[in-house]
C-alpha cells in the first residue's frame, strides 16, 4: 500500500513543474486524491462489496470533478492533470506511468457489450479534452493530442492527431509524407496537412489548364 501511494506521488511530482512538495500534493492535487479514492473503491469492487465501492467514487467525483468507476483497472504512476472533467468508464484499463490532462474521457461507443471502453498501454499521455472511445488499445508510448477523437487502435510510439484521430508519427517520423514526453500541442493536423496536398494538386492542374488554353490561343 505504501509503495503505492509514493509511486502515485512520485508521478506526480515527476511530471508536473508546479508541484513544490509531496505534501502539497498529497493534501491538495485533485488528480492524486481521485486516483487514491479509486485504489480503494477497486479494493471494495473486487470483493463484491458494490455499493461501498460505488459510494466511494461518487464522493471523490463530488470532490475533485473526476469520474472513475470503481471498476476501472489502473496501473502505478498514473498522473491526472488539472483533473476536472475527467471521465473513465468501467472496463478501462490503464498501464503504468500514463498522463491524462483535463476534460479527458476513457468512455464508450454506448453500442457494445462486455469489454467497450479502450486499454491504454504503459507511458501513454492522452492531452486535454480528448476523447477515446471504444473497446480497442492505445499502445505502449503512444500520445494523442488535445481535442482529438480516437476511435480505433493507436500503434505503440505513435501521435494521433484530430477529430476523427489519425496516425501522423510513430517512433518520432512522419507517416505519410516536436516535442518533449509532455508537450500536447506541438503536433502535425492531418486535415491541414491534406488541404494543403489538395491546394498543391489544384494549382498544378490549373497550370496545366493555363498551358493548354496559351497554346490554343498562339496562332500556328
Amino acid at each position: 500500500m505504501f509503495q503505492r501511494l509514493k509511486e502515485d506521488l512520485d508521478a506526480v511530482m515527476e511530471r508536473d513543474p508546479a508541484a513544490r512538495s509531496r505534501l502539497e500534493v498529497f493534501f491538495l492535487y485533485s488528480g492524486f486524491k481521485a486516483v487514491r479514492a479509486h485504489r480503494r473503491a477497486n479494493w471494495f469492487y473486487r470483493r463484491n462489496l458494490k455499493f461501498i465501492a460505488r459510494f466511494i467514487s461518487q464522493h471523490s467525483r463530488k470532490k475533485t470533478g473526476i469520474e472513475i468507476h470503481p471498476a476501472a483497472k489502473i496501473g502505478k504512476g498514473l498522473f491526472i492533470d488539472h483533473g476536472m472533467g475527467v471521465v473513465i468508464g468501467e472496463t478501462t484499463e490503464i498501464g503504468d506511468h500514463c498522463t491524462l490532462y483535463q476534460n479527458v474521457t476513457l468512455g464508450g461507443t454506448g453500442k457494445d457489450h462486455g469489454k467497450r471502453h479502450p486499454t491504454l498501454g504503459n507511458n501513454v499521455l492522452v492531452g486535454a479534452g480528448a476523447k477515446v472511445l471504444g473497446p480497442f488499445k492505445v499502445g505502449d508510448n503512444a500520445r494523442v493530442a488535445a481535442g482529438a477523437v480516437v476511435l480505433d487502435e493507436v500503434p505503440p510510439d505513435a501521435t494521433a492527431v484530430g477529430v476523427p484521430a489519425r496516425v501522423v508519427r510513430i517512433g518520432g517520423q512522419k507517416v505519410n509524407n516536436c516535442n518533449e514526453q509532455l508537450d500536447q500541442i506541438h503536433m502535425a493536423d492531418p486535415v491541414s496537412m491534406e488541404l494543403c496536398r489538395l491546394r498543391g494538386e489544384l494549382e498544378r492542374l490549373q497550370n496545366q489548364v493555363n498551358e493548354m488554353e496559351s497554346r490554343e490561343k498562339t496562332p500556328e
